[in-house]
């Protein structure tokens, strides 16, 4: 594409000045009734879109590639890119093209990126749409700043080293994130995608502090605790500039700011969150997790906030508390039911009012806004017959707000259109205005209907016809046949294969009338509209409290119908230090499997800190760790818990080391991943932290396996001493509480028949006494002849590591005497019990005969 502007055609020009401004970004050109894309834009738009590139003219001497849109089905397009992490910049026609001359006047209204996302046809109504900034500091960590900009929920937090950055990251899982574009990337950014490169200025502490009273009318930052936070106070304010820059709009919705320590909440790590299946399954899936199994909220804006519950449990257990005392309150409350049912009629209200705040309100926006406001003093009166504090606080913040119910009922139809462009909006009755320009347009008829009896009956003509269309306007149309009879001041307007068409003075008259009131009407509806978009923004700040509340009451209540329909029990959380959950359930497992679960008990004090779990392979050993940490998290999120009952001491961190996975783009082995978790555990953990660790080891050579794992483990039971599940196949590690205090075994059962393995799933104390390899190998299908070869070779290496442990066992030093020579055995004596067995068939042996046998077994074994 030539830079020299002066080659390319006017329409060319006015494109490529502005496509200047955005470079790195699709830009959508409308024109007319679709928006096009040029050059290499609309190369990539038709790659990513799977739609036509053509080309148009020539340009500075060559073809112009081009591509486009229709405008009505813009945002499915616009969906599908900000899913790929693509940027696209809107520029719309605001000059008329009546009266332009040349290209008519167009500009860039609006940005849409993967993190700044409104309209609600791009989002996803359960999900939140985080845009996150990083700033960096070599010696003070990192700062994060997080907006969802369709609510206005804005917070800062600073953390310090990658670790914490990529937990932090895995718990947001932001759409988009802005980062220094001098600055290297971590890892944790690395393949993050809707990545955005901002100038290192914009994170600047002071830009940002400025930005952000300006933002909130205050003086300084700290009556929002963040007054010393540097790092997260640049970020936060290159976030605000950046959302400026994209929305060309105030940002009024935006009216605080909290603050996040890390330390509030309990810490899991990135690879916990991925292992633990929190909100998202391991193979990408929503149905089979935590938030699948527990979210049946009746809202949108109280499905996000669970999900914000479940990611960021709280370590306050005063107010943890709180939220266990009002879903008690809810579980006993008789008018549950009808409170639910309110709620599902209550719509998306934190992401109307961003939309309300932007100025990009749709009137069905307002409308659900209306009809929500409606339900609100029935719900005050349902909460106010529970007796519970923190459901009384919300009762106040939800309030009710009867005057704006009653504007909106007022101002708008029962059942809006979906846009304002063609009006039809605002009801009868709310502007006198308006409601004149309207009732010219609507007597329109009667005066057509008027008209065409007359000329009838004045021409003669039965078959003459008044219409209009939008090409032509007003016309009166006369069939071919009937010409001589057409009067003199008939004005032919066009021509038809069988009739023509004619224009009068009268109705040329009546047309300028009512053209010009339909496009006053419309005018004065959308200045209506606007008019009342600026009311409500100026009524935000209570809407968008009531909505908060509306959002903790939808989740308090689904976490009490969770309880009742899955028995599930209130956890008690105390200051003794450790676990006691009875008869546990891994909540997600037990819904979808279709026999009954196995509850499974978990006991661990201040003089047991760790249980070395062993048993078969698919007998649970996974399943019971993993349900023992989601037991906590959903204790400390404010839930009730699978479990018959669960006292909980304080805890600080939950960690995993589960699975096996390698980062092969990352040059990481399976080996190398796994020893990475297991040194994030060992530096991180206190004797507060609960740790999974899985199999540790198994990745490497027996010896520097076992080795390893017995050494962790003794790190964790006894440097650290935090609470650990330590799963293992080493049965060397059950001699581990022989030697160590804290220490105790306990096993998966499992019982063999044949050659097959039966798996229990119930936990037992002590150690398992077998593996069960071979069994599972068969069940999951593995050849006969394969089972056999390996059951074979089991047995040879199982009698030469006794052979070996007999010969290690009577092994000297270097240095000593040679031994003499052993003697010679004495052949074994012969055991009448076992020749006895050795003669007996048993499967040609009757009932009575094998009865008969038996006794003579226990006389030889007596006489023995």
């Amino acid at each position: 594409m030539s830079q020299d502007l002066s080659q390319h055609t006017p329409a060319m020009r006015q494109y490529l000045g502005l496509k200047a401004e955005y470079p790195d970004l699709l830009l959508f050109y409308r024109m007319g009734d679709f928006y096009e894309l040029f050059f290499e834009d609309a190369e990539r738009a038709a790659r990513l879109l799977d739609i036509t590139l053509t080309k148009r003219g020539q340009s500075a001497g060559r073809p112009i590639p081009m591509a486009g849109v229709p405008y009505h089905a813009a945002e499915g397009y616009l969906a599908r890119l900000v899913r790929q992490g693509v940027s696209v910049a809107i520029c719309e026609q605001i000059g008329d093209p009546a009266k332009s001359k040349g290209p008519v006047e167009r500009k860039v209204t609006r940005v849409v990126t993967p993190g700044t996302l409104t309209d609600e046809a791009l989002l996803e109504d359960r999900r939140e749409n985080l845009l996150v900034a990083i700033a960096e500091s070599a010696r003070a960590g990192y700062g994060l700043a997080q907006l969802e900009l369709s609510s206005g929920r804005f917070s800062v937090l600073e953390v310090s080293g990658r670790e914490a950055l990529a937990s932090e990251l895995e718990r947001l899982r932001p759409a988009e994130v802005l980062v220094d574009e001098s600055s290297s990337l971590p890892e944790a950014l690395r393949i993050e995608r809707g990545l955005t490169r901002r100038p290192a200025w914009h994170f600047e502490a002071d830009n940002g502090a400025r930005m952000l009273c300006e933002q909130f009318g205050t003086r300084d930052l700290g009556g929002f605790g963040c007054a010393g936070m540097t790092l997260a106070i640049g970020a936060a304010g290159c976030l605000l500039q950046y959302v400026r820059d994209t929305q060309f709009a105030a940002l009024p919705h935006i009216r605080g700011l909290s603050t996040e320590q890390r330390d509030e909440a309990l810490i899991i790590d990135a690879a916990t969150r991925r292992n633990l299946e929190l909100t998202e399954s391991l193979s990408g899936e929503h149905q089979h997790t935590l938030a699948g199994v527990i979210d049946h909220t009746a809202t949108a804006m109280g499905s996000r906030l669970l999900r914000r519950w479940i990611n960021r449990p709280l370590r306050d257990r005063h107010a943890v508390a709180r939220r266990h005392g009002a879903v008690a309150a809810l579980l006993a409350a008789p008018g549950r039911a009808d409170l639910a049912e309110l709620l599902a009629g209550i719509g998306d209200l934190e992401r109307i009012l961003a939309r309300v705040a932007l100025g990009s309100a749709r009137p069905r926006d307002l409308a659900v806004l209306r009809d929500s406001l409606a339900l609100l003093p029935a719900l005050g009166e349902h909460l106010g017959a529970i007796d519970d504090p923190l459901l009384a606080e919300l009762a106040d913040r939800i309030a009710t707000h009867p005057e704006t119910q009653d504007l909106l009922a007022r101002a708008v139809i029962p059942q809006p259109p979906l846009l304002i462009r063609d009006g039809g909006v605002i009801a009868a009755g709310y502007d006198a205005e308006l409601d004149r320009l309207r009732g010219l347009s609507e007597n329109a008829d009667r005066f057509l209907v008027e008209l065409e009896q007359r000329e009838r009956a004045r021409t003669g003509i039965a078959t003459l016809k008044v219409g209009y269309n939008r090409v032509h306007g007003y016309y009166i149309e006369v069939g071919r046949s009937h010409g001589d009879a057409v009067p003199v001041e008939y004005v032919r307007r066009q021509t038809l294969k069988a009739a023509e068409r004619y224009i009068t003075p009268e109705l040329k008259g009546f047309e300028d009338e009512i053209l010009s009131s339909r496009e006053r009407a419309l005018a004065r509806e959308k200045a209506l509209y606007e008019a009342l978009l600026t009311t409500l923004a100026e009524r935000l700040a209570p809407l968008q409290t009531s909505a908060t509340g509306i959002a903790t009451l939808d989740v308090l209540t689904n976490l009490a119908e969770r309880a009742e329909r899955l028995g599930w029990a209130r956890p008690t959380l105390d200051d003794t230090p450790g676990i006691e959950i009875i008869d546990g359930r891994h909540p997600v497992v037990e819904q979808v499997i279709d026999q009954p679960f196995v509850a499974n008990s978990l006991s661990l004090d201040a003089e047991r800190r760790m249980l070395v779990i062993t048993g078969p392979n698919m007998g649970g050993k996974s399943t019971y760790m993993r349900q023992c940490a989601l037991i906590v998290l959903l204790a400390y999120a404010g839930s009730f818990v699978p479990a018959r009952s669960a006292r909980l001491g304080p805890v600080d961190r939950v960690f995993s080391r589960i699975g096996a996975s390698d980062d092969l783009a990352g040059g990481r082995s399976t080996f190398m991943v796994e020893m990475e978790e297991t040194a994030n555990i060992l530096h991180n953990a206190t004797a507060e932290s609960l740790v999974l660790m899985d199999e540790i080891g198994r990745g490497t050579s027996t010896f520097d396996g076992l080795s390893l794992a017995w050494s962790c483990g003794v790190e964790l039971a006894t440097g650290i001493g935090a609470y650990t599940l330590f799963a293992t196949h080493y049965f060397e590690l059950t001699t581990l509480p022989e030697e160590y205090p804290g220490i105790a075994n306990v096993h998966l059962d499992a019982v063999e028949h044949g050659d097959t393995v039966v798996f229990m799933h119930a936990l037992r104390e002590g150690p398992a006494n077998q593996s069960y390899g071979l069994a599972v190998a068969a069940l999951a299908g593995v050849p006969q002849p394969v089972i056999a070869r390996a059951r074979t070779r089991l047995q040879e290496l199982e009698q030469n590591a006794r052979a070996h442990a007999e010969r290690e066992a009577v092994q000297l030093s270097l240095f000593a005497a040679e031994p003499a020579a052993a003697p010679t055995p004495e052949p074994p004596a012969p055991d009448p019990l076992r020749e006895a067995l050795d003669a007996l068939d048993p499967d040609a042996l009757s009932p009575r005969e094998a009865l008969d046998a038996l006794y003579r077994l226990r006389a030889l074994l007596t006489t023995d």
